[in-house]
């Protein structure tokens, strides 16, 4: 028997450093790489946190937090001036992506993104203005996310802007979020050129009213039935959202005809929403924030309520903690750059986005979107292994969205604190790239995910908080 086991092919199980594995192949040797590590890395305290919030009382509250999340019912149901309607807006308030930053701590696209935003507001006639004005310390800058909002990429929300209003009928909580302006030289990747700020003012004056007439003769837009169909159509509704804009215009068409609205200006707004791919990924983010701002404040609950980055941090909230931030440094996105750009243009990762992913569309519904790897990198297989590896850390699964691929299996929803810990596996976000120098705007699109020091710290105060 001995003799016989020598004799045979060499079959091998490479367990630990990849070279072994690398060295067996090219040598012609069957082998399998098994990708195995020490749970929470190894650290004995963190496992010991981990052990502490595995009881029923969590599980108990885990499962009200994504009961919550799965019976919000987001509607669209207005347009405001987001003074007149953001809780705690003021006129000297301008809001972000991401946690809490100050400016001398902000990047580039997200330093410009608030010098076009003074300009806008007339606060400032120069660029130079705009920045002693910011520099001051006369200015208060907050979080999109403490005022019950989001925004993309730099996020920036002014008080004269105009914002979608999003109520969650299965609940009392409301969310908001700006217009979409496309693709190009925008605000929201830092540009404040003359052509930027008039088409702010365009949306302002012209777009804003207009759609805020047909949201109101529809009685309200139910827009997490339309990710529900726009996932079954090809988006992930972050970084493809063809399908779901095209459904939103089909909504809301009927009703911009009945508007009392002037012939060219009907044109102009139905034009500039369908040239705009892009256009409903401000309501998917608006929707998942009312979702999962539904199971906010669930005592014990060790499920993620919030990610979201300005470009320097990356932040977390979990529920069970409320509004309390958890950071770590923002990470740089990997994936397909746009000619004549390299990865020395490119601007740590950034935006409110991956609200869509703490939800479970986005990077979590790559199997949905096979298309989306033309756009971020990685193959169709890729796309598929991103989905199924997002269960290994959630709570559990979307009772309304679905993947078609996976069998319509539901999204994997409920990012879990203690299993991202516990099984050191890092939720995976799709985004945009956006260059380091303001105004230059988008260079690519690609994969990155957060900072380990998130979840870590938040699994420690968890652990503080209610650990037994």
């Amino acid at each position: 028997m001995i003799r016989d086991l020598f004799g045979a092919d060499i079959k091998a199980i490479n367990l630990g450093s990849k070279d072994f594995y690398d060295d067996l192949v090219s040598q012609g040797i069957d082998a399998i790489n098994l990708e195995w590590k020490p749970a929470a890395r190894g650290n004995k305290h963190l496992l010991e946190a981990v052990d502490a919030l595995t009881n029923d009382a969590v599980e108990a509250a885990n499962a009200e937090a994504l009961e919550r999340i799965n019976a919000a019912q987001p509607f669209l149901v207005g347009v405001g001036r987001a003074l007149d309607t953001l809780p705690g807006m003021t006129e000297d308030t301008i809001l972000h992506a991401g946690p809490p930053i100050t400016w001398e701590r902000m990047c580039g696209p997200l330093r410009g993104a608030i010098i076009g935003g003074l300009l806008f507001e007339g606060r400032a006639t120069t660029p130079e203005e705009a920045e002693a004005l910011a520099a001051s310390g006369t200015l208060n800058f907050s979080p999109c996310h403490e005022h019950d909002a989001v925004g993309p990429m730099a996020g920036v929300i002014t008080p004269s802007m105009p914002v979608f209003i999003l109520e969650n009928r299965n609940g009392s909580n409301r969310s908001y979020a700006t217009m979409n302006e496309g693709l190009g030289k925008v605000l929201r990747f830092g540009a404040y050129s003359e052509e930027v700020l008039e088409r702010l003012r365009w949306m302002r004056d012209v777009l804003a009213p207009a759609v805020k007439q047909a949201i109101e003769l529809s009685g309200g837009i139910d827009i997490k039935a339309l990710i529900a169909q726009a996932l079954h159509m090809g988006d992930e509704v972050h970084n493809r959202n063809k399908a779901a804009t095209s459904l939103f215009i089909r909504e809301l068409l009927p009703f911009l005809l009945k508007a009392q609205l002037e012939p060219d200006e009907r044109i102009e707004v139905i034009g500039f929403i369908n040239a705009n791919d892009h256009f409903f990924l401000n309501l998917s983010m608006a929707c998942s924030k009312a979702m999962l701002d539904a199971a906010s404040g669930v005592e014990k609950s060790t499920l993620v309520t919030c990610m979201c980055r300005n470009g320097t941090d990356f932040g977390i909230r979990v529920a069970g903690l409320g509004d309390e931030w958890f950071t770590g440094p923002a990470e740089e996105v990997k994936g397909l750059l746009f000619p004549g750009f390299t990865d020395a243009d490119k601007n740590p990762d950034m935006g409110d986005s991956a609200i869509t992913e703490t939800v479970g569309v986005g990077g979590f519904a790559m199997a949905a979107s096979i298309a989306i790897v033309q756009f971020v990198g990685g193959s169709p297989a890729d796309a598929i292994r991103y989905s199924e590896r997002m269960y290994a850390i959630t709570a559990g699964e979307s009772t309304t969205f679905s993947i078609p691929v996976l069998g319509f299996r539901g999204n994997p929803t409920g990012i879990d604190v203690r299993k991202v810990v516990a099984k050191d596996i890092l939720p995976q976000i799709n985004t945009g790239i956006a260059h380091v120098q303001a105004g230059i705007g988008q260079v690519g699109a690609g994969l990155v995910n957060p900072p380990w020091e998130c979840f870590q710290s938040a699994l420690e105060a968890l652990a503080d908080k209610y650990g037994t």
